[in-house]
C-alpha cells in the first residue's frame, strides 16, 4: 500500500503541472487577445486546484503510514502554500459578477502556484521533471 501511495503522489505531480501550465497559458492568452472570460479558464484553475488539494491528501496518507521525516517539512509546507494560491483565484471570481471576472488573477495563482511546487520539489533534492 505504501508503494501505491508514494507512486501515485510520485506521479501525480506530472498531472498538475501540466494543470498549472495550462492554466497560465490559456490565462495570458486571455489577457493578450482581451478575450472576454468565459468557462474553460474557470475549468482549467479548478482542474490545476484540485488536482493539488488530491495531491495533498495522498501526501498527508503517506504521513500517515509513516513516511514522514524531518527533512519533508520544507515541501509540506511549499506544496500548502501552493494549494492556497492556486486555490484562492477560483474562490475569488467564482464570487464575482461576471462582468467584473478577469484572466488576470488565474495567471498570477498559476504563476505563484507552480513557483512553490517547484521549490517544494527541490526542497527534498529531487528534479521537477525527473
Amino acid at each position: 500500500m505504501n508503494d501505491f501511495l508514494f507512486n501515485a503522489h510520485s506521479g501525480l505531480r506530472y498531472l498538475i503541472l501540466l494543470f498549472g501550465v495550462l492554466t497560465l497559458v490559456y490565462s495570458n492568452y486571455g489577457i493578450i487577445s482581451g478575450k472576454t472570460y468565459d468557462s474553460k479558464i474557470k475549468i482549467l484553475a479548478s482542474s490545476f486546484a484540485g488536482s493539488i488539494h488530491l495531491q495533498l491528501l495522498l501526501g498527508f496518507a503517506l504521513i500517515l503510514t509513516g513516511r514522514f521525516q524531518p527533512a519533508l517539512i520544507g515541501h509540506i509546507f511549499m506544496m500548502f502554500l501552493a494549494a492556497s494560491v492556486g486555490q484562492i483565484p477560483v474562490s475569488i471570481m467564482r464570487r464575482r459578477p461576471l462582468e467584473q471576472r478577469s484572466y488576470l488573477p488565474h495567471g498570477v495563482g498559476a504563476l505563484l502556484a507552480l513557483m512553490f511546487i517547484v521549490l517544494g520539489i527541490r526542497a527534498i533534492g529531487r528534479g521537477v521533471l525527473g
